[in-house]
């Protein structure tokens, strides 16, 4: 499993996520990047779980996002 993969699954695990599908629109979600200081927010398709590619502090960030809202970037 890859540094990523490990990560998803820690995130998952911590947050006890499951595999639903969202309430939060992509707007909800983008407003919420927003104004947690992302900008050039784009999704990535991972299947059920909402990933993300988003810049923050002139670096490109990936961000999980779980069905509530709550968000991790991945290192």
């Amino acid at each position: 499993m890859n540094a990523q993969g490990l990560a998803a699954f820690c995130f998952l695990a911590i947050f006890n996520v499951l595999p639903a599908a969202s309430a939060l629109t992509l707007e909800d979600i983008r407003t919420r990047l927003e104004a947690a200081g992302y900008s050039h927010i784009r999704e990535v398709p991972s299947g059920k779980i909402k990933t993300f590619k988003a810049t923050r502090d002139g670096k490109e960030r990936s961000i999980l996002v779980d069905s509530t809202g709550h968000f991790q970037e991945l290192q």
